[in-house]
């Protein structure tokens, strides 16, 4: 069926479509230095807008890579701890703007 919103692919062929932040935590935790070195997310579609990137450093912790066209945002940003990264790619992803995504209505009461 494919991803509803994007997919987060790993070095070694894992694919989790619409990866919760546990599921992104299990696939940066999973990263090691010879043979699974990076994992992508990015919309399920051609020509992705934006994207994000995790890849393992030589010595230690993670490289985090996100960019998104629309929006003019490129970053470049390292981190030791997977829990961080899950959470922080997270909430970054839930801002992206997704084809068919239902607007958010903000109300007063």
């Amino acid at each position: 069926m494919g991803a509803q919103y994007y997919g987060a692919d790993s070095e070694n062929g894992d694919r989790i479509d619409d990866p919760s932040e546990d599921a992104l935590f299990m696939m940066i935790g999973d990263l090691n230095d010879s043979d699974n070195t990076f994992v992508m997310v990015q919309p399920d579609e051609d020509d992705p807008a934006w994207f994000a990137s995790v890849a393992v450093l030589d010595g230690g912790g993670y490289e985090i890579v996100r960019r998104d066209t629309t929006r003019n945002e490129h970053g470049i940003a390292t981190a030791a701890s997977a829990d961080d990264i899950a959470r922080d790619l997270t909430v970054w992803m839930a801002a992206r703007d997704f084809p068919g995504r239902p607007s958010r209505q903000v109300s007063e009461f």
